[in-house]
């Protein structure tokens, strides 16, 4: 029993001593650290995306008087094109093809969502595009391989959103 108790003692010791080693040490890097910009004011997000030649325009928030920059996006509606008459082989290539490509579009910036409809429709789904121009969009949608195969076609609408704000 005393050996036990003397155990008992020496992990609890051990385990304060370990513990007050890692007081003085930070659990996570500062933003600086990360790599992390701090957040744009309102006037330098403006100032930033008109320079890229995106189409913005702001209000007040009259609830927050916070001002909410409007910023013009591109949905790209994925529908069934004229040739669906791929085997099983070459369309689940033309799958994995698919979904590299809007990885690439999301990993360069392009891109902020994109996601299939869960029903057997017309309009198999959706990406967003982050560009300054329809015509920017609808060339980058338009090198998905299914829509070089035909298996998809693009549809693309002008379409317009808070900048900034989350999905909920």
């Amino acid at each position: 029993m005393e050996k036990a108790i003397n155990r008992l003692i020496f992990f609890s010791v051990l385990a304060l001593a370990l513990g007050c080693e890692q007081a003085g040490k930070k659990d996570h890097p500062s933003m600086d650290e990360k790599g992390i910009e701090p957040e744009l004011s309102a006037a330098e997000m403006k100032a930033d995306l008109l320079e890229k030649g995106y189409e913005i325009f702001d209000y007040v928030d009259p609830q927050t008087a916070d001002t909410v920059i409007m910023q013009q996006y591109f949905i790209a509606f994925l529908k069934k094109g004229p040739n669906r008459s791929q085997n099983k082989k070459e369309a689940d290539s033309l799958q994995t093809l698919h979904l590299e490509h809007l990885g690439k579009m999301y990993e360069l910036g392009f891109a902020d969502i994109s996601g299939p409809f869960g029903d057997d429709g017309n309009i198999r789904g959706i990406t967003i595009y982050n560009t300054p121009t329809l015509e920017m969009a609808d060339s980058l949608a338009n090198l998905d391989p299914m829509v070089k195969s035909g298996r998809l076609v693009i549809e693309m609408h002008p379409w317009w959103a808070a900048k900034g704000f989350p999905l909920r």
